[in-house]
């Protein structure tokens, strides 16, 4: 969940460098370094905090062709100094993202051969290890060929030695790193954002392979040290995803994209045709079994997803966390898929369950934002979202690009099926044509302000719904606990008087969610059982509902029930981001948190 950036060419380094972290950061932000080359040596700075405070200490002008930077996301150690990267032991400096699992065996041994420890980090271990190698091997490519044999866990490593000023080396397993080039040099990066401001040209980095860059040229080695060949990819967005276009923030900006990104997303697969959802989904069909897996905002949109799944394809669906389904007894059969969905395409845990499927040899479809992802790469079958760079570490447009892929699913089930009636599916065609119009008139309710700072100050905040709308209750909870601190807890309304009413106080806040015509009335019965204990509710609704069973109401367009919750969430993620704004947080980069989770 780190973020590394790594450049040698012909200009100088440390500007770039640092640009490149700064769009990194949402990957991390709990410190940052870097090391540079000059005068033949290597110079290292780092700092506790954000990139800013880095940024202070250096000269920016400093002449140096060469370097590589950090900022971390602490998993072994405090934040602080020490702990942060760039790590350096004999000849070697490195930056890393991962965890080295074998870390404290190999630190035994490497004491016993005189190393002296002075953080807390795995990384200073990995570092130790490749200069041990180093110094028996004599070889660079050797020693780093050892060291990823010898390392357990996950690891993308940018590498420089004091031996050789001329070349940058990097290695990676199951840790996302590219390998980019431009006419003034050659980079390596977590991320593609870091390198678009001089290049959208880039290779992807393969488990256990090895690269040495120069500033003109870069060559690939596989893990028995053989040269390789690379497809050159190209990035079709631009610069601009990666700036907040005068927007507050980068929630904000990504928020406002969604009328874009749901048209992006759905004209991708579906173009008012039977023949493009065959052409697309088909191979699902065959199927009568599906378990839905990821985490966080994507298990989110996997919950809609087996609703809608369960609801116009008539097939049983499990929707699990991914770091609980990896080591539970999985009940399926030849004619199960397993979706994974994430928006990074390396979310660790979610790997490991899509492993653990193919293991087992049952067929996967991967949800995924990113091409290329290490995700994407091993699953049987791959459905882009086309939600493009998202920079804040809440999610918005990424999850409602993954709920509008299930709802396309459900869709093309729904019609194979005879489930959807032909006024059904015109319906749903014309109001999908619709659909980002109303988006944007979702978006511009001068409401969620008002609502946020009446809430603001709350330290409890409930949200209740029942079927569907518990699952969007799930991701509207998350979305204002991730960035505003408030404990935000979402429940099934139903459930309610089984014990979690006890916690209603006067004047505590509870956002209901009701879209379902059949189940409004038992909803309102929910309401009003909460609102005689004192809560303060705010209604989310598509219809006209009963003032004394509100103290606030959103009223929401209504849509066919396959494509309400698209809808639906823009409120909550709204509602979150000023409830967070009001109360001064740094909403893009939440404390303890990072973006793409790629440790377990």
């Amino acid at each position: 969940m780190c973020g590394i950036i790594g450049y040698i060419g012909k200009t100088n380094c440390i500007k770039k460098v640092i640009e490149g972290l700064e769009t990194l950061e949402y990957r991390g932000y709990d410190s940052a370094g870097i090391a540079y080359v000059q005068n033949n040596k290597i110079v290292i700075k780092k700092e506790k905090g954000k990139i800013y405070n880095l940024k202070k200490s250096l000269d920016l002008t400093t002449k140096t062709n060469m370097g590589i930077g950090h900022t971390r996301w602490a998993t072994h150690g405090k934040a602080n100094k020490t702990n942060a990267h760039p790590h350096k032991v004999g000849k070697f400096t490195i930056v890393h993202n991962g965890i080295i699992e074998n870390y404290a065996e190999l630190k035994k041994d490497l004491i016993i051969h005189g190393y002296i420890f002075k953080s807390e980090t795995d990384t200073e271990v990995a570092c130790a290890t490749i200069d041990y190698y180093y110094q028996n091997e004599k070889d660079i490519l050797k020693a780093l060929q050892k060291a990823i044999k010898t390392f357990s866990g996950s690891f993308a490593i940018g590498v420089i030695c004091e031996d050789d000023p001329n070349n940058l080396y990097a290695i990676k397993k199951a840790s996302p790193l590219i390998v980019a080039t431009s006419n003034d040099g050659n980079f390596i990066a977590s991320d593609v954002p870091a390198i678009l401001k001089w290049t959208n040209k880039y290779f992807l980095l393969n488990d256990l392979e090895i690269c040495k860059l120069s500033n003109s040229s870069i060559i690939f080695y596989d893990i028995n040290l053989k040269e390789i060949t690379k497809e050159l990819k190209i990035f079709e967005g631009s610069i601009s995803d990666t700036s907040k276009n005068g927007y507050d923030h980068f929630m904000l900006k990504e928020i406002n994209e969604q009328d874009i990104v749901i048209s992006n997303t759905i004209n991708a697969y579906y173009d008012g045709t039977k023949k493009s959802l065959v052409n697309n989904f088909g191979f699902i069909a065959k199927y009568n079994n599906i378990h839905i897996v990821a985490c966080g905002s994507a298990y989110h949109a996997g919950y809609i997803g087996r609703y809608l799944i369960e609801t116009y394809g008539n097939i049983p669906v499990t929707i699990e966390v991914a770091s609980e389904y990896r080591y539970k007894k999985c009940f399926y059969d030849q004619n199960t898929l397993v979706i994974l969905v994430s928006q990074s395409g390396e979310t660790a845990d979610t790997l490991a369950a899509l492993r653990k499927a193919k293991n087992d040899g049952i067929d996967t479809l991967a949800i995924i934002n990113v091409e290329g992802s290490s995700i994407a790469r091993e699953a049987d079958y791959v459905i882009y979202t086309k939600a493009g760079c998202e920079i804040a570490v809440a999610t918005t447009k990424a999850y409602l690009a993954q709920v509008s892929i299930f709802s396309l699913i459900a869709l093309y089930l729904g019609i194979i099926k005879n489930n959807l009636k032909k006024d059904d599916i015109n319906k749903i065609n014309t109001e999908l044509k619709k659909l980002p119009n109303y988006i944007r008139e979702t978006i511009h309710n001068p409401k969620y302000e008002t609502i946020a700072k009446k809430i603001h100050t709350s330290q409890n905040i409930f949200f209740i719904g029942r079927n569907i709308d518990y699952g969007i209750s799930l991701e509207g909870a998350l979305k204002l606990k991730e960035i505003s601190y408030i404990n935000a807890v979402a429940y099934q309304a139903g459930e309610l008087k089984h014990g979690t009413i006890s916690l209603i106080e006067l004047g505590t806040p509870v956002i209901a969610i009701s879209t379902k015509k059949e189940l409004n009335e038992k909803m309102i019965s929910n309401i009003k059982e909460v609102k005689a204990r004192g809560a303060n509710v705010i209604l989310i609704t598509n219809m006209n509902c009963e003032n004394d069973s509100y103290n606030e109401v959103i009223k929401i367009q209504s849509f066919h029930p396959l494509l309400q919750t698209i809808i639906t969430i823009i409120p909550l993620q709204l509602i979150a981001y000023y409830v967070a704004k009001n109360k001064n947080c740094d909403i893009d980069k939440p404390r303890n948190l990072a973006k793409s989770v790629t440790v377990e």
